[in-house]
């Protein structure tokens, strides 16, 4: 099967948004998703926002995303791994791995880390990031949202 791993242009914003649903879906955060196809069009006009589209025969079977942003403790700049999926019929066929190499090779020219965050039971996920050789440290994520912030800000005058 031929396999092609490409950066997404502004025309692929309706793929990356499919896929980004199905991603959604398949760890139940559906809820969570509010961008468009829109918005997908902006962000893949940006030079700082990464999506790899994988095509297996000329069909999407994956992507990986990720943003360039500035890395304060570093003092440069890293990519930040948004999502990485692949569909399920693709799934321990190697595609993940090389979407991930794809991404290496984004970031490499200016040594670029790369960095994500990962679900505590995402157990596959580990195993997959440990045989890259990847550095997993545990790690909470939280998130403020603007209403309960704004709340709080109301509330203090």
């Amino acid at each position: 099967m031929p396999i092609e791993i490409r950066r997404a242009a502004v025309a692929d914003a309706e793929t990356v948004l499919t896929l980004l649903l199905e991603l959604a879906a398949h760890q139940g955060q559906q809820q969570y998703v509010h961008s468009t196809a829109g918005d997908w069009r902006r962000f893949l006009g940006r030079e700082d926002v990464i999506v790899l589209l994988a095509e297996v025969d000329g069909e999407s079977a994956g992507y990986v995303s990720s943003l360039r942003r500035p890395y304060l403790w570093g003092g440069g700049d890293q990519l930040a791994l948004d999502d990485l999926y692949v569909r399920a019929q693709h799934r321990d066929s190697g595609l993940g791995r090389r979407l991930m190499l794809a991404l290496a090779k984004e970031a490499l020219p200016d040594r670029l880390p790369i960095a994500w965050g990962l679900q505590l039971e995402n157990t596959a996920g580990y195993r997959f990031y440990e045989r890259l050789g990847a550095r997993l440290v545990t790690k909470t994520a939280a998130s403020w949202s603007p209403d309960v912030y704004a709340g709080l800000l109301e509330q203090d005058g």
